[in-house]
């Protein structure tokens, strides 16, 4: 059963990755880390938060920002109360990326799910039959 979840990840990530590289010339995870930022008020998220959000550990997401920021999509910052402190920042540049990714992100996301339908149904059957209630 496990097997098939990952499968089932691995082929909609894919799916994901191509929308967006495509379409859009930017990687999966740029698209995440993007998505994140633009959540925040300010546009901006310390590195290690956004490394939390996206599922990489801060030396990725630091080399992830390096690359935004030679795009100019986001920029680093530094907090005002700590020197130390990184923070990634989308700029207007990134949103208006983000804006025209969403639409192919979404469609393949639809997609990928409507085709794995009957597996999808197939591990939600095998996942409520697996529960163990307290009676």
């Amino acid at each position: 059963m496990w097997s098939q979840l990952a499968g089932l990840y691995g082929r909609i990530e894919a799916r994901l990755g191509v929308a967006v590289q495509r379409g859009h010339g930017i990687g999966l995870s740029e698209y995440r880390a993007l998505e994140q930022l633009s959540t925040n008020m300010y546009g901006e998220l310390r590195m290690q938060e956004l490394a939390d959000r996206i599922g990489l550990n801060q030396s990725s997401v630091t080399r992830l920002v390096g690359r935004l920021a030679s795009s100019g999509l986001a920029l680093r910052d530094t907090c005002p109360n700590d020197g130390r402190g990184v923070y990634a920042v989308i700029t207007a540049e990134g949103r208006a990326k983000l804006r025209a990714a969403r639409s192919d992100y979404a469609k393949a996301l639809a997609e990928a799910l409507d085709e794995a339908g009957p597996l999808a149904d197939a591990l939600r059957s095998a996942f409520a039959a697996t529960v163990i209630t307290d009676e």
